[in-house]
């Protein structure tokens, strides 16, 4: 793909050219963008959406391409739509992750119900430190911040699912069963969410 010049020397950097971005969203993904953008005042009010859309068209994560079509096709420069994807950690930029995500939460609560007994045991199962993917691209493992489910701690997110209270017994099976799955729950929250927001405008159009 040919080199992207983002520079206006008026001001605020200019879109990509669409000429000089390989556009990959499936014909799905088109005709959803479409139905969203019937809800929205301005292109750039989709933001959001669409970058739940391209994670998923891009398998779980927003390299570049992604970054640069979400721009073409919301008609935004590519420094913005990088900008708000980098500001959300739900939006994975930069780096593929695996097909399961593992997110500990070690804020307080569960920080006192034992979640880092639990992620020396998730890093010694996987063989991977905080912010690393197995060898074989099945799993990341990742620490956040509070998850809002206090009364399950310690809890996990794996994902597309809460998972707690959990202790370290139950590491070993969670590992093999999440393991065995050959989906990408990378993938499936991705198309979950913007699933749950065409309903949410469907819902919408009734009332």
């Amino acid at each position: 793909m040919e080199t992207i010049h983002l520079e206006n020397s008026r001001g605020r950097p200019k879109a990509p050219n669409p000429e000089q971005v390989e556009l990959k969203f499936s014909d799905q993904a088109v005709q959803e963008l479409e139905a969203l953008l019937t809800h929205y005042p301005d292109k750039k009010s989709a933001i959001l959406p669409t970058l739940w859309i391209a994670q998923r068209e891009y398998g779980g994560y927003l390299p570049p391409e992604a970054i640069a079509e979400v721009a073409v096709r919301l008609q935004r420069s590519y420094a913005e739509i990088e900008g708000v994807a980098t500001f959300y950690t739900m939006y994975h930029v930069g780096h593929p992750v695996g097909r399961h995500l593992i997110e500990v939460c070690t804020c307080l609560t569960c920080q006192v119900c034992g979640a880092y007994r639990i992620a020396e045991r998730l890093k010694a199962k996987l063989g991977i430190d905080f912010g690393e993917t197995t060898e074989d691209g099945v799993f990341t493992l990742e620490e956040v911040e509070c998850l809002d489910a206090c009364d399950r701690a310690p809890v996990l997110q794996v994902s597309d699912a809460y998972i707690g209270p959990v202790d370290e017994a139950e590491i070993d099976a969670l590992i093999e069963k999440l393991r065995s799955d050959p989906g990408s729950g990378t993938i499936r929250l991705a198309d979950e969410i913007v699933k749950a927001q065409l309903h949410a405008n469907e819902q919408r159009d009734i009332r």
